[in-house]
C-alpha cells in the first residue's frame, strides 16, 4: 500500500464516481482531462480511482476544480497535490481537503499559491 493510499482513506472506482455523480464514465474521463478531478491507480490491480472526499452531496467540492489548477501551476503533479491536499496540517486544522469541504476555499488557495514561491 502507497503512502498516497494510507493517506486518502476511501478511493472511487471510476465506475463508481459516475455513479455518485449520475454521470456517464465518458463524463468521468471529460473531467479528469479537464482537471476538475485526479485519480491515482490504487490497490494491487492499480485501478484507477478518485478520493471519495472529492465528491460532496452527489457533486464536485465548488472549489477543487481551481485549486487543482493553482496546484498544477505551482508545478504539482497528481501524487504531490493529492499527498498536499490529504495531508494534516495543524495549522489549519485538518487537512486542506477537510478544509475545502467546508467552505474554506480563500485560505486554502493561498496556502496553496505561497508554494509556488
Amino acid at each position: 500500500m502507497s503512502n498516497l493510499e494510507k493517506l486518502v482513506a476511501e478511493w472511487l472506482p471510476l465506475p463508481d464516481v459516475a455513479a455518485q455523480l449520475d454521470v456517464s464514465i465518458k463524463k468521468v474521463h471529460s473531467l479528469l482531462d479537464e482537471r476538475a478531478l485526479v485519480e491515482a491507480r490504487i490497490g494491487e490491480r492499480k485501478v484507477r480511482a478518485v478520493p471519495a472526499a472529492f465528491i460532496m452531496d452527489g457533486h464536485i467540492v465548488d472549489s477543487l476544480k481551481g485549486t487543482i489548477s493553482v496546484l498544477v501551476d505551482a508545478g504539482f503533479g497528481d501524487e504531490e497535490l493529492l499527498t498536499w491536499l490529504f495531508t494534516t496540517d495543524d495549522s489549519l486544522p485538518g487537512t486542506p481537503m477537510q478544509a475545502l469541504r467546508e467552505g474554506r476555499k480563500t485560505e486554502i488557495r493561498r496556502r496553496a499559491q505561497a508554494l509556488a514561491w
